[in-house]
């Protein structure tokens, strides 16, 4: 069972990542057609070259339309979808100064009540991204620019957000199972001597 939830956490962190890398180059492409329509439109281009300058212009140098747009959902996605490999590798941030001095016992008690409250929350985010993606799709809701259906952008998030919910609740049936029987099942370099 570990290693499906894994390869589906990986699975899912690769596909944030080339929705990201993406982004990266979506971004650098408009930033780079924004900066060449200013200097084309700009006196001193149209000055020295201007049959040059009209020429580039109806080629349609500019930035990317909607940019912001592909940006945000994108990013939206993205966040989600690095939410299952944190949550199943430990990835989160965490404070241990005085954790460390606890006994093994409530440590693992500890880890195992942090795991189900992120499992809630999980859970609890994907169910409110489907109602309002829902909500989104009943409204007929679109973007400014590129009038794609803004419920798109929530359908994409909607899948991180439920692989992350699914990958938090085995998290926390194994903590707690840890937990209940001093027992380590995954070793991940966070849990204490017995």
């Amino acid at each position: 069972m570990h290693r499906l939830m894994l390869a589906l956490a990986r699975f899912m962190a690769i596909a944030g990542g080339a929705v990201l890398s993406l982004l990266i180059l979506l971004t650098c492409i408009s930033i780079t057609g924004r900066l060449l329509n200013g200097l084309f439109h700009g006196d001193w281009m149209e000055s020295i070259a201007p049959g040059f300058s009209a020429w580039v212009l109806g080629l349609g140098v500019g930035p990317v339309n909607g940019d912001f747009e592909l940006v945000e959902a994108g990013v939206a996605f993205a966040i989600f979808a690095f939410l299952p490999l944190c949550q199943i590798t430990s990835g989160h941030a965490a404070v241990d100064i005085v954790a460390n001095h606890f006994p093994s016992w409530l440590s693992r008690f500890l880890r195992a009540a942090t795991e189900v409250v992120f499992a809630v929350v999980l859970v609890l985010i994907a169910e409110r991204l489907f109602e309002g993606m829902m909500s989104k799709k009943g409204y007929g809701e679109t973007t400014f620019l590129l009038q794609f259906p803004i419920w798109w952008a929530y359908a994409a998030s909607l899948a991180g957000a439920v692989v992350a919910a699914v990958v938090a609740v085995y998290m926390a049936v194994v903590r707690c199972y840890e937990s209940l029987t001093g027992r380590v099942l995954i070793h991940d370099g966070v849990e204490t001597g017995t």
